[in-house]
């Protein structure tokens, strides 16, 4: 009985863990591509559009890590 409770603590631990630093990974590479946007949009004005767009895809992507993180949290 103390063994399949031990068991499910721990599956659920490193599925959490898992999310949590995923999560905490995709906060810094969204946090760092939006540094790196209003760096460059402080250089260079004329370039916002292309900037912008850019750093909106680049900012998908590290969201889409999370969002797979969360699934296969669930999943096990």
């Amino acid at each position: 009985m103390n063994t399949m409770i031990l068991a499910e603590a721990a599956t659920a631990f490193n599925g959490a863990f898992a999310l949590g630093f995923a999560g905490a990974g995709a906060a810094i590479g969204i946090g760092l591509i939006g540094l790196g946007a209003t760096q460059a949009i402080g250089r260079n004005p004329g370039a916002t559009g292309k900037i912008l767009m850019l750093a909106i895809i680049g900012m998908g992507l590290a969201e889409a890590v999370a969002i797979y993180a969360f699934i296969l949290a669930f999943i096990g």
